[in-house]
């Protein structure tokens, strides 16, 4: 296959999958719902904001409403990774801060950014995380009731590994429940204990449950925005996991047309977006009813909930019992989620170029290990892909090089069939099987390297570990595009140096030879606005297949003089 043509080629199959990445998004193509075969006993397919109660002394009572209710106290809890703000009424997370992830890339003007906050009480970015217990025998701590706390603030202190936050709850029937918050020094994991006293006289049963109330986020207003942003790309919405179906989304726009009403058990609830998320982990051992409703939709800004309630718990008179449920908050961690709950690893979401994706970010990650810059890595990564290939290209340059000497006997067979065009690919076939031209190739490498050129631009959008990773100089994140566009910039002088070496197309006509000296400047436009690591991949890919492509070609003329001489 000719360079010019391979070169346009590869530019509309790129075009074409960011076509459909967009309509991917707009329209909303997430795998099904899936569909409980039998209701789960107290789940809601509603859009209000509660989970209906049921006659049967197992069921779980109503969850009651969950419109915002004024803060009782705030706590704040800080360990070396994490800093959450909980709210007293309810025992709900309403804000949490990840230390080691700032909002905006650090550079000498700002060198210690605001970190980036995940849940948040703020009405405009509302996202809760609540918890609590519900009982048909009335009284019971949800996320309204009001705890106490010993104090206001808890850290770890140097030397201290775990940090506990006890908050209690009574009433006057002697029912005592004590919400436990256990952190630990480097891990996004809460743990969330809730044990129940029953100091009456009578047993006492009902349910806990945990949910993730959120609005959904802002819409970038401009088509740059919408375009260069890595964020505008990913999902937005729940996305919950089950041993038989794996993890299944549910965009915010679906959440009225396929709630979610399914009983799970070793599964997870969760919200998801760009680089981090927020996940409900219930006991492995307990099947609990998970369930999804939007509430009040028909507002502008409704809340979108997603909630797994546990099964019925006995305490009988003068004794106790605990429910245990672990709270992520984080970044997508891949290669360490999977040791946090089965199937967590999954919430990096690479679509279906998962089976490129995924060894390609495993690869990567060893080269960083090596390497200590991402930057580095993907140059790493494009030598070792070359190497690789070598040999395949070697040939496909060999060809292209002698298909350029022979281009003035191609200009004479154009002269001597005129119009007819199957004689002349007849003649040409047999000029290429004399001369021993291969025109085909360049097929091969070109097929290898599209889906490693696909996968990268997923894993540089999707993993949090190449957020803000500088490279050097003027780039400070190689997830976003190219600030000042000098790789894209040097990019369009490769191509255009890469066009010199390679022959004309065989039966290309005027039209076409000049389409095709102008994609590079159009390829390089459309690399304005990709990430800098995907630009810096190709650079470095088009600059090692030049230095080849005019090495062989030198050969190749060395070649011929040789044979001239000795003629």
């Amino acid at each position: 296959m000719n360079q010019t043509r391979t070169f346009l080629i590869f530019a509309l199959l790129a075009v074409a999958y960011l076509l459909f990445q967009a309509w991917e998004k707009d329209y909303g193509l997430q795998p099904p719902v899936a569909a409980a075969t039998t209701p789960a006993a107290g789940a809601s397919t509603s859009t209000d904001n509660s989970v209906p109660g049921a006659s049967s002394s197992t069921a779980p009572a109503a969850v009651p409403g969950t419109v915002s209710e004024a803060s009782a106290q705030l706590i704040t809890v800080s360990t070396d990774v994490l800093r959450l703000t909980i709210d007293t009424r309810g025992g709900s997370v309403v804000r949490s801060e990840l230390l080691n992830y700032p909002a905006v890339p650090r550079t000498k003007k700002d060198p210690d950014p605001a970190p980036v906050r995940m849940l948040d009480d703020d009405r405009a970015q509302y996202f809760v995380a609540q918890s609590g217990i519900v009982s048909n025998q009335g009284d019971a701590p949800d996320h309204r009731a009001v705890f106490s706390a010993a104090q206001t603030s808890y850290a770890l202190t140097q030397g201290q590994d775990d940090l506990k936050v006890d908050l209690t709850w009574q009433n006057a029937a002697g029912l005592k429940v004590t919400k436990t918050f256990a952190l630990k020094r480097g891990s996004y994991v809460v743990t969330v204990d809730q044990k129940i006293d029953n100091g009456g006289s009578t047993a006492w049963a009902g349910n806990t449950y945990e949910q993730l109330q959120r609005v959904a986020p802002a819409q970038q207003k401009s088509w740059w925005q919408n375009f260069s942003d890595p964020a505008s790309h990913s999902f937005y919405g729940a996305a919950w996991y089950s041993p038989e179906d794996k993890m299944t989304t549910l965009p915010f726009t679906d959440f009225a047309k396929k709630p979610l009403n399914h009983a799970i058990t070793g599964g997870w609830a969760s919200m998801l977006q760009h680089y981090f998320f927020v996940a409900w982990i219930p006991s492995a051992q307990d099947a609990s009813s998970y369930s999804t409703s939007v509430i009040n939709p028909d507002t502008a800004q409704p809340v979108y909930l997603i909630r797994a309630v546990g099964p019925s718990i006995s305490v009988a008179p003068g004794q106790s019992a605990t429910s245990a449920a672990r709270l992520y908050i984080g970044p997508k961690l891949q290669g360490t989620l999977d040791q946090v709950a089965p199937g967590l690893d999954l919430t990096t979401n690479y679509g279906w170029l998962t089976v490129v994706a995924q060894p390609l970010h495993w690869l990567l990650s060893q080269l960083h290990a090596i390497a200590g810059n991402w930057g580095v890595a993907i140059i790493l990564l494009v030598l070792l892909l070359k190497g690789a290939l070598w040999k395949l290209t070697a040939a496909q340059f060999r060809s292209g090089a002698r298909m350029r000497k022979l281009q003035p006997r191609v200009n004479a067979l154009k002269e001597r069939y005129g119009d007819d065009k199957m004689k002349m690919q007849q003649a040409m076939m047999e000029l290429y099987k004399k001369e021993k031209v291969n025109p085909m190739s360049g097929c091969l490498p070109v097929l290898i390297t599209m889906p490693v050129f696909f996968g990268l631009y997923r894993v540089l959008m999707e993993s949090v570990e190449l957020r803000h990773a500088p490279f050097f100089g003027w780039v400070h994140d190689l997830s976003a595009p190219d600030p000042f566009f000098v790789l894209p910039v040097i990019y369009i002088l490769v191509m255009l140096a890469t066009q010199w070496l390679t022959p004309a197309a065989a039966g290309m006509d005027p039209a076409q030879q000049k389409m095709m000296k102008v994609m590079p400047v159009v390829f390089g436009f459309m690399f304005l606005f990709f990430p800098a690591g995907l630009v810096l991949y190709w650079v470095i890919n088009g600059l090692t297949s030049l230095t080849q492509q005019w090495l062989i070609t030198r050969s190749v003329d060395r070649a011929d003089e040789k044979a001239k001489a000795t003629a």
